[in-house]
């Protein structure tokens, strides 16, 4: 699952990176499990915190009906995904799962903003873009690049947008600068080994640069925030796809 902070962004960018790459019926289908998967987080995390602080509010019943009918259209959904014939997108789901775990372990505890659980839930989500592209019927090594790509453009993102809220709320800060450099670091890596197309690398190289030009800026307000990173975040996917599909 994402991050708070990611919200809906950090869904969609791995679905929409898999399904550029390797477009399906069945992949929409993992896309949109992907973005239900979201949406349950909010009433799990409700009925599970109460739970753990044992009260039982009329948030709490609300909260557990709805989760009760999402999960029940999950695994409804899911199961219609598991009737075809390659199985193969199981695979980065499952390696996911330790991830987001972790982030779910956090949310239980009322600890979800703290940077452990955002960057395991928003690379554990990255595992979408492989499991879709997988079942639109590409090799494991695309499927491997392409989350390694969307990995990186999330660690990015987090710590930049941790930054700047800090630095809006006039809140002690250090710069986001370690993350920036895991993902160019990361990508270079995949680009070398063959994993990561040379212009996907680019576009992280191009986010990193922009960055940290804007952590050196007078911080916007949260909305500009959230605008700007959904326009960057068009630009990796639409790039570092066009790079992956081009012959």
């Amino acid at each position: 699952m994402p991050s708070e902070h990611g919200g809906w962004a950090f869904t969609l960018e791995p679905v929409l990176l898999g399904l550029l790459v390797a477009y399906s019926w069945r992949g929409v289908l993992l896309g949109l499990i992907a973005l239900l998967g979201f949406l349950l987080r909010t009433p799990l995390k409700t009925v599970m915190v109460d739970r753990r602080r044992r009260r039982s509010l009329r948030r709490t019943v609300m909260a557990r009906n709805a989760a009760t009918v999402e999960v029940a259209m999950l695994i409804g959904l899911f199961s219609v995904l598991a009737m075809g014939p390659d199985l193969r997108f199981v695979v980065p789901l499952l390696v996911a799962v330790p991830l987001v775990a972790i982030e779910f372990w956090y949310d239980i505890r009322s600890r979800s903003r703290r940077l452990v659980p955002e960057l395991a839930g928003t690379v554990g989500v990255g595992s979408v873009a492989a499991a879709i592209a997988l079942i639109g019927g590409v090799s494991a090594s695309v499927a491997a690049g392409l989350w390694l790509v969307i990995a990186a453009r999330s660690v990015a993102a987090v710590m930049f947008v941790r930054l700047q809220l800090r630095r809006a709320k006039q809140q002690p800060y250090k710069h986001a600068g370690a993350g920036q450099t895991l993902a160019v670091v990361a990508v270079t890596v995949g680009a070398v080994v063959g994993l990561v197309p040379w212009v996907a690398w680019g576009s992280i190289v191009v986010l990193a640069i922009v960055h940290s030009w804007l952590a050196r800026r007078p911080p916007p307000s949260v909305p500009v925030i959230g605008a700007q990173q959904v326009v960057l975040g068009l630009f990796v996917v639409l790039t570092a796809g066009l790079a992956f599909i081009a012959p």
